[in-house]
């Protein structure tokens, strides 16, 4: 038998106190590239001892890997890592995802990463229906440089809207509908933000519109209806948010730290 078969033997047969070889034999898989052997080991471990095994295996996995393995199943594709991931294990492994970016793509292509990058928040936010996880994972992905700048991607692909729900939310607060001029499915994400953390939704605006303070200075502000017209103030676009967050990716010998930028909220779902 091979020493992976060993290895997820001594896992399985041990309950929690083989998780470490059950670790260490996931992070082989992902770098190896076997996502999907991954997941069975997963799926085993849940089978045997519980979702329990997973959620520890996944607390424990570097945060590195736990990006790459993730970014394997954005969009369509079900996982019970994207299911389980604790939250924090995710806002960590949000700092390396732009690592798993090709080069080129971010030149030429950059809205096509943005759309990956929604599907992969998308799908992990609303892998179920349980409302208080939703709400930890937006806080513990927003809570740090690099959390901000990820929505903020996202909000690039459609910040007439973003700025229109901005001033909804200033305006209604927790009644907010979320009805804008445009269709847009990143919208309810961005109200979920923003009732899930007030500080993390106007960092987030704040990483798309530096020149403001806070979402009050955007109410009046009018985007060109044309794309391609300048804006008159600094918003970033898709392709300086996709470097700005290749940046931040952290050298594997040091791991993600929150944010040192003060809470600028004015509890606006008081």
């Amino acid at each position: 038998m091979s020493d992976e078969g060993h290895e997820a033997n001594n896992a399985s047969a041990g309950g929690g106190s083989n998780l470490p070889a059950l670790t260490r034999q996931v992070s082989e898989l992902v770098l190896a590239g076997s996502l999907d052997h991954a997941e069975e080991a997963f799926s085993k471990a849940a089978d045997e001892h519980g979702d329990y095994a997973v959620v520890e295996v996944l607390s424990t996995l570097p945060p590195q890997v736990t990006a790459l393995h993730l970014a394997g199943f954005d969009g369509g594709k079900t996982s019970l890592a994207t299911m389980l991931v604790p939250p924090k294990a995710w806002a960590d492994s949000l700092a390396y995802i732009a690592a798993t970016w090709p080069d080129n793509m971010i030149e030429d292509d950059p809205e096509r990463i943005a759309e990956n990058l929604f599907n992969h928040v998308h799908g992990i936010v609303y892998a179920n229906d349980d409302e208080e996880r939703r709400h930890e994972l937006l806080r513990e992905a927003s809570a740090t440089d690099h959390g901000a700048t990820v929505f903020a991607i996202m909000w690039s692909l459609a910040p007439r809207e973003i700025l229109e729900v901005a001033g909804e939310i200033l305006a209604k607060g927790r009644y907010v509908t979320g009805q804008t001029s445009g269709d847009s499915d990143i919208v309810p994400l961005a109200i979920d933000l923003a009732k899930a953390s007030e500080d993390g939704w106007e960092r987030s605006l704040l990483e798309l519109f530096p020149e403001f303070r806070h979402s009050a200075e955007m109410a009046d502000v009018q985007l060109p209806d044309d794309p391609d017209e300048e804006s008159p103030f600094m918003q970033r676009n898709t392709r300086e948010l996709l470097y700005r967050l290749r940046k931040q990716v952290p050298s594997v010998r040091s791991m993600p730290r929150r944010g040192t930028r003060r809470s600028m909220g004015t509890d606006i779902f008081s």
